[in-house]
């Protein structure tokens, strides 16, 4: 998932031919999960139209003040577009635009826009080779980077002109990436390994039986995809579910046993800083599994079970700079039995939440957890599972602050 999931990213294009770029750059934005509305100078019209632009974003796209051919059109709020991003990105930014940019001027609803920006304004340039190393252009790259706006640079290539050199737009994958990197910067989890189980195990009665609980993994997964966001590089182990998610960012290790979870934990545990347990682990196993599907004779079937492996206490006892989190599912007693559950394991906090919490538990969007410290606990209400991976990240960014 994009660290642009969510964003509100506002799209300044100037006159230049890179322009016709930018449908694929709107496409990838919507696609990455931000919201996108495009301010267009009257000469960009002449290289892409308004209507592919605003069918691509599904908005509106702004080009002047008010609608010249409507008498009764609203005006325009340039300030209220400026306050409403995240972010601004001018592609292409043409050196006349660029030299507007820099000098304050505001002839158009575009520049009008720029000014009233309160948020990080990116430029990505784009012009002829010449234009592009003329002292002029060079000046406004310096006075408009003084300012605090962030230059993506150009790239060499073929020109309009015919010449070949820098000056050629950054393509939209790259800008894309760019603006990835850069916001990824800041976020409070770079440079952290974070390892999450989800989901259940099954373990097997013969070929086409097993033991499992009715856990989906959602909690799991809102927990890893939130993660990366954070800007972590994850790891999810995953038992048997049919989520999915996006495995170019995050390493996805699918098993089926908890012996396969527990190897599979153990292989990425000593090179991760945080080790979230969501699993729901099937506690027990058949000490022996049929080599064929057992056949229905009798009125009843024993099956002698033997424990398996306890994954999370393992790591609690390999447990050296790692930040431990465990969930305690419970019906009776169940602040106890968390707090049992925590020192036993070598926890740093664990996460309550019963099946008497209508909305809480399996096969629900929602939970509602209390977060157990060795001295404290914490109450959240009940929210989507989203927001309740996010209340969990934020308590363990304050423990690796601390």
């Amino acid at each position: 998932m994009s660290v642009l999931k969510g964003k509100k990213v506002l799209l300044g294009i100037t006159g230049g031919i890179a322009a016709f770029k930018t449908a694929a750059l709107v496409r990838l934005f919507i696609k990455s999960g931000a919201e996108v509305r495009v301010v267009m100078t009257t000469a960009a019209k002449e290289f892409i139209t308004p209507l592919t632009l605003s069918t691509l974003s599904k908005n509106e796209v702004y080009t002047s003040f008010t609608d010249e051919e409507d008498e009764n059109a609203k005006w325009n709020n340039h300030v209220e577009l400026g306050l409403w991003a995240d972010f601004m990105l001018i592609a292409p930014a043409t050196a006349n635009t660029l030299s507007k940019m820099a000098s304050g001027n505001s002839d158009n609803f575009l520049l009008a826009t720029y000014l009233s920006a309160k948020c990080p304004v990116f430029f990505a340039p784009a012009m002829d080779l010449d234009m592009y190393k003329h002292p002029s252009t060079k000046n406004s790259f310096r006075i408009l980077q003084e300012y605090g706006n962030i230059m993506i640079p150009a790239g060499e290539g073929e020109l309009a002109s015919g010449l070949h050199g820098e000056g050629r737009m950054a393509e939209p994958e790259e800008i894309l990436k760019f603006l990835e990197d850069h916001f990824s910067e800041n976020l409070p989890l770079k440079g952290k390994k974070v390892l999450i189980t989800a989901g259940p195990t099954y373990e097997a009665i013969d070929p086409v039986r097993f033991i499992g609980n009715h856990s989906t993994g959602k909690m799991g997964y809102e927990l890893a995809e939130t993660a990366h966001r954070l800007g972590a590089e994850v790891t999810l182990v995953s038992g048997p579910t049919h989520l999915t998610i996006d495995e170019e960012k995050i390493n996805l290790v699918r098993v089926t046993s908890t012996h396969d979870m527990y190897e599979a934990v153990g292989a990425n545990f000593n090179n991760a800083d945080v080790f979230i347990a969501s699993a729901a682990v099937a506690d027990y196993r058949p000490k022996t599994v049929a080599n064929e599907k057992i056949k229905k004779t009798d009125d009843s079937l024993s099956l002698e079970l033997t424990k398996t492996e306890d994954i999370l206490a393992s790591m609690g006892e390999r447990k050296k700079h790692q930040k431990l989190i465990g969930f305690a599912l419970e019906t009776t007693n169940e602040v106890e039995n968390a707090r049992n559950k925590l020192k036993r394991k070598n926890l740093d906090f664990i996460v309550l939440n019963s099946l008497n919490d209508e909305g809480a538990g399996f096969r629900t969007d929602t939970n509602k957890v209390s977060i157990i410290y060795p001295d404290r606990k914490k109450d959240f209400e009940l929210k989507p599972k989203k927001e309740v991976a996010r209340d969990i990240l934020n308590e363990i960014i304050e423990l690796l602050n601390a």
